[in-house]
């Protein structure tokens, strides 16, 4: 059993790496911040990213800059890493032009209350670029995101 373990983590490093964002093996949230903030073993770092990615905290922690998930690479960073956790229901608040993962977007890009309609709409419009079929990878989602933004008269400022 600890090697089916030892090896599943093994296996799956480079993922938690890639999804960690540059805040160390188990990411951000609860788990890493409070819980096991002084992880320094392999099996340590496994409960934290399980306490971060069960407890939902993460997500939250994403979306709100708290619990460590804090970015130094800037807003469209942290839009990236949003849009990879939230594909689906981003899909479908973007089809309809309303909803919470796209105000949440909008939040995380620090879209202005004023201008937040236009962004939302925008998106809408441009559905069918921004989610080309159902296999579209969440980083073609953002580099059309990203795009879109720089071509718009009003959005150009958040893109940069």
């Amino acid at each position: 059993m600890k090697y089916l373990v030892l090896s599943a983590v093994i296996a799956s490093s480079p993922l938690i790496a890639q999804a960690a964002g540059g805040h160390g093996p188990a990411g951000c949230g609860l788990g890493t911040e409070v819980i096991f903030k002084q992880a320094n073993e392999w099996h340590e770092h496994v409960l934290a990213a399980t306490t971060n990615s069960t407890s939902g905290n993460q997500t939250f922690g994403m979306t709100s800059g708290t619990l460590g998930c804090e970015s130094a690479n800037g807003p469209l960073a942290d839009a990236n890493l949003f849009i990879q956790n939230n594909m689906e229901q981003l899909a479908a608040d973007t089809a309809t032009g309303q909803g919470e993962s796209l105000s949440a977007l909008a939040e995380i890009i620090g879209v202005s209350t004023v201008d937040k309609a236009h962004f939302e709409a925008q998106l809408q419009a441009n559905f069918d670029r921004l989610f080309e079929t159902a296999q579209t990878e969440s980083s073609n989602v953002y580099q059309t995101l990203v795009d879109l933004m720089r071509q718009d008269a009003i959005l150009a400022k958040y893109a940069s």
